[in-house]
């Protein structure tokens, strides 16, 4: 058996390389991965800190109901269902949304998908916290609002960084169910490459170490921050059940 890495130098027929589209490919993976990732860090922020309310008031307790629904919803349906949902119910069920791209559809579903668990490690992420935490902000007059926003979450994030750092390594692989409805990102590439060119070692090859070095430079970069972050004396944020 012999390698040829030449084919990546091969024209598509389209006035391109494979290297060129695979590049392309690349780009619109991580596109889909970071747009993803916002939507569910703020939906698995807002959820998150919504179950973990004192449910002492109705509003709090329908809330905290709501949110517990978020989780069990997004968490438990496959996220290829999700995606097909998306992309084939909901324009059906709001004819606004038919005009939408199929990236936009795949984004909002990886994204709530994801939000699901992040939500999850936010919420162990408060509860792992001393109860002085909130007990001190009281005493000071905050209100609950203020309490989570000046000293409860600033607290939390710190220590859900080594869960959000697998999660954001997640959500780079889990790019990869877009190809389903035909987001050109890498798995769509290396499918319809194999095929034209019958390269399947060098092409798979060449995509994986691309997800490879993507999932790595993630890890880095989330090393890097909590290093800088990190608050002395508080356990790190696998240890306290937000998987």
């Amino acid at each position: 058996m012999t390698w040829d890495w030449q084919v990546f130098l091969q024209d598509t027929g389209g006035g391109q390389t494979y290297l060129d589209w695979m590049l392309s490919a690349w780009g619109w993976t991580l596109a889909v991965a970071f747009l993803a990732l916002l939507i569910a860090l703020v939906f698995g922020a807002l959820v998150g800190t919504i179950r973990t309310l004192p449910n002492h008031r109705l509003s709090f307790r329908l809330a905290i109901g709501a949110g517990h629904a978020w989780v069990e919803i997004f968490r438990n349906v496959p996220l290829l269902v999700q995606i097909f949902i998306w992309y084939h119910v909901i324009p059906a069920l709001v004819p606004a949304l038919k005009g939408l791209p199929g990236f936009v559809l795949v984004v909002a579903a990886l994204g709530l998908f994801t939000s699901a668990r992040i939500a999850e490690q936010v919420r162990a992420g408060i509860q792992s916290l001393p109860r002085g935490q909130r007990y001190a902000a009281m005493a000071l007059g905050m209100t609950t609002a203020q309490s989570y926003r000046l000293v409860i979450l600033p607290m939390a994030f710190r220590i859900i960084i080594p869960p959000l750092t697998s999660e954001s390594m997640n959500i780079i692989k889990n790019s990869s169910v877009a190809f389903a409805v035909s987001v050109a990102e890498l798995t769509l590439f290396a499918l319809q490459a194999q095929e034209e060119t019958s390269r399947g070692i060098e092409v798979y090859l060449a995509v994986t170490s691309l997800y490879m070095v993507s999932a790595f430079s993630v890890n880095r970069l989330m090393a890097f921050v909590e290093r800088q972050v990190r608050v002395p004396g508080l356990i790190a944020a696998g240890q306290a059940g937000g998987h």
